[in-house]
């Protein structure tokens, strides 16, 4: 019988975690079960009870103390991702003694994961083999879209993570609660919008014809891909030849064990 994920994806700070709490409280209203899988290793708190915690397998800290490995914020992030690409086993131990058919996985959110590193695809891979209905939620908070180009710079985040990941995706704005009341006004534009429209409401500030060409491509690379439409038409994915990360985490991980 097969379960049900959200992959629930967005920059730093556009409230994936308070998603998945009213997610949280919307199924308990209907009497209904869901459980949230923490896939941030960086992440320090939670408002609800998560069933698997990443930082169990690794942690952003342990790794930037590493003197071996001496990664930042960012390159341990990675790192721990990768780490965790190669050890779905924990994952999939968690998610195999849990009787709820619907998994919110709350993922961290440097894009980079979703456009130049294939550990996102490769989760979602693992998860559509063992029987998952996988989607994928987007969130890109409000108060960043209130202008066209910041929305289009949104979109086309949105856009990399959904062509990245192949699977069904819901774009949300979030903190709507949060404008101000003209703020309000100018965002209903954003919620159906034309973007040519959008690019004409610019034409002054667009003075490079290089700049505009741009914008144009933009544009109609939005409406071809359908990202408000339900019409949108799958692409087969291309093969990708992958060679194996030549990373030895488990060297790096047991000595860590062993400290």
């Amino acid at each position: 019988m097969p379960r049900y994920a959200q992959i629930v994806m967005g920059p730093a700070g556009s409230g994936k975690s308070t998603y998945c709490a009213t997610m949280i409280e919307h199924f308990e209203s209907l009497n209904r079960s869901v459980q949230v899988v923490n896939l941030d290793p960086a992440a320090e708190h939670f408002e609800y009870p998560v069933m698997a915690d990443i930082r169990e397998l690794i942690q952003v800290d342990d790794v930037m103390e590493d003197d071996s490995l001496r990664f930042g914020p960012n390159g341990g992030l990675v790192f721990c991702m990768e780490y965790f690409a190669n050890n779905f086993d924990w994952l999939e131990e968690s998610l195999g003694h849990v009787e709820d058919d619907y998994i919110l996985f709350d993922c961290p959110g440097q894009i980079e994961l979703y456009t130049h590193l294939p550990v996102m695809r490769q989760l979602v891979d693992q998860l559509q083999q063992w029987e998952f209905r996988v989607c994928g939620v987007f969130l890109v908070d409000s108060q960043f879209m209130v202008e066209s180009f910041k929305f289009v710079s949104g979109v086309m985040a949105a856009l990399s993570a959904m062509v990245s990941l192949e699977i069904p995706q819901i774009n949300i704005m979030t903190k709507m609660d949060l404008l101000s009341a003209k703020a309000k006004k100018e965002i209903e534009k954003y919620l159906d919008p034309d973007m040519y429209s959008m690019m004409g409401d610019n034409s002054d500030t667009l003075r490079s014809k290089k700049f505009k060409k741009l914008t144009k491509a933009i544009c109609e690379l939005i409406d071809d891909y359908s990202m408000y439409g339900e019409d949108l038409e799958v692409k087969e994915p291309k093969e990708v030849d992958e060679e194996a990360d030549n990373t030895n985490y488990d060297e790096f991980f047991q000595s860590n064990v062993d400290s």
